[in-house]
């Protein structure tokens, strides 16, 4: 028995070529000529597609931002406050140790003492206070008030010459002139404190 036999046919393949739609083909851009921004958005937007399940999940993400923003917002408000709040008090505890300190200090007797010297110029039964007073001028103060400057300075000389002319100087310098002898004697009596 023979079979007859049909004349074999190409098998059509499907390849990723042939299973693709063909693609619009777009406008040829004239050369010179844009496209408007609101042409470029209305193509994009256009192309997006969306689902029922997309608009769910978009949904439940909005509705999620606007139920947690203030609560966020309250909790970093809290977490402000709470940080305020710490600082003032170990403020507080800061002061409140000075204060112990203080008090601790309070307790000595030397240091009772020392305070009464210094703020009410008490002195101890026996002792004489001498009260001195400043009668410097306004320019002399001034002066003694500035400050010492940090910077280091050099002198521009050589220290050698220096020492060595002063060396010098003193060796041949004149004899020193004779004591005066008008000066007043010196007397042993002590001058007594109510006669000033």
């Amino acid at each position: 028995m023979t079979a007859s036999r049909r004349p074999s046919r190409p098998v059509a393949s499907t390849t990723p070529k042939q299973a693709r739609a063909p693609r619009q083909s777009r406008p040829p851009r004239q050369a010179g000529a844009r496209q408007p921004i609101a042409a470029i958005a209305a193509g994009w937007l256009g192309g997006i597609r969306f689902s029922g399940f997309s608009i769910i999940m978009m949904g439940v993400l909005v509705l999620a931002v606007v139920a947690l923003a203030p609560s966020i917002a309250a909790y970093a408000a809290q977490r402000q406050q709470i940080a305020e709040i710490r600082a003032a008090v170990s403020a507080q505890e800061a002061e409140v140790q000075r204060l112990k300190d203080e008090r601790e200090r309070w307790n000595d007797e030397t240091f009772i003492v020392t305070q009464a010297r210094e703020r009410l110029y008490y002195v101890m039964p026996g002792e004489v206070s001498y009260l001195v007073i400043d009668d410097r001028s306004a320019v002399a103060k001034a002066d003694a008030a500035t400050g010492v400057s940090a910077e280091v300075t050099e002198s521009k000389g050589d220290w050698m010459r220096t020492l060595l002319r002063s060396v010098m100087t003193a060796g041949l310098a004149p004899s020193a002139a004779p004591a005066a002898t008008d000066a007043p004697a010196a007397t042993d009596a002590p001058a007594t404190e109510g006669a000033q």
